[in-house]
């Protein structure tokens, strides 16, 4: 459904230091790495499916409220390891790691990355 998102920010250097670190459990890594933005994705895919940018209208980056991606985790454990990355790598804690009342095996975490975009990593599954 999606092809990409975007989220903005103030200091690129430091988002890409909390992205490396917060979605290696996710299996994501950096994939491009420009002047104004870095971008994410599974090693096997063809593209970028996450980009950290400065943003275009050279404007400070603000936060949606209300908006959130939710990244897919293969495992509890690497639900725990993103929460875990995120906040030694500068981000806010918005929701510890566990199951949740969405689903019998919604296990997520939710995180605020050094700029306050609000982000989840989630794992449907028992393990």
């Amino acid at each position: 459904m999606l092809l990409y998102i975007t989220l903005g920010t103030n200091d690129l250097a430091r988002a890409t230091r909390f992205y490396d670190a917060a979605l290696a459990p996710l299996g994501l890594v950096r994939r491009a790495t420009e002047d104004d933005e870095v971008g994410y994705a599974h090693p096997s895919d063809t593209r970028c499916r996450l980009w950290v940018t400065r943003p275009y209208d050279g404007k400070p980056a603000s936060t949606g409220n209300g908006s959130m991606p939710a990244l897919i985790a293969p495992s509890q454990q690497a639900v725990r390891d993103f929460h875990t990355a995120g906040l030694a790598h500068g981000g806010h804690d918005e929701g510890a790691p566990g199951l949740r009342p969405y689903g019998a095996a919604f296990y997520a975490a939710y995180l605020r990355d050094p700029d306050g975009n609000k982000l989840s990593a989630v794992h449907e599954g028992l393990a």
